[in-house]
């Protein structure tokens, strides 16, 4: 027979477990991190750890870069727009060796074409 209880193997008020079994936790503190927008991020860091602790964090409410100094926020990085192929060719290369080149490779191609026809 199908059927039954859902919480099988299970009793009523089992719970997590506590701090009894786990043991103590370590003591922490929060730090504050401020982002440009005004954000405040306060994430918790174990006191052994203090020297440790990051300069900078990323906010999860912008994602920008949120620092210790309230008055002086960490500016946004600038991302770089993305660039095509041609737009990395084009910043190694003039248009005068674009076409030098260009003109060459129609070249070997019009030799090639026409030694296969002979």
């Amino acid at each position: 027979m199908a059927g039954g209880n859902a919480i099988r193997g299970s009793r009523v008020g089992a719970g997590p477990m506590g701090e009894a079994e786990r043991g103590e936790s370590a003591p922490r503190m929060q730090v504050a991190y401020f982002c440009v927008n005004g954000h405040v991020v306060k994430p918790a860091f174990a006191t052994a750890d203090i020297e440790d602790i990051p300069l900078e964090w990323d906010c999860p409410r912008c994602g920008l870069p949120a620092g210790l100094d309230k008055d002086n926020p960490p500016e946004p990085l600038s991302a770089e727009p993305y660039k095509t192929h041609l737009a990395y060719v084009k910043e190694r290369r003039s248009e005068k060796d674009g076409q030098a080149l260009l003109d060459e490779a129609l070249e070997a191609l019009r030799a090639r074409r026409s030694g296969v026809a002979s």
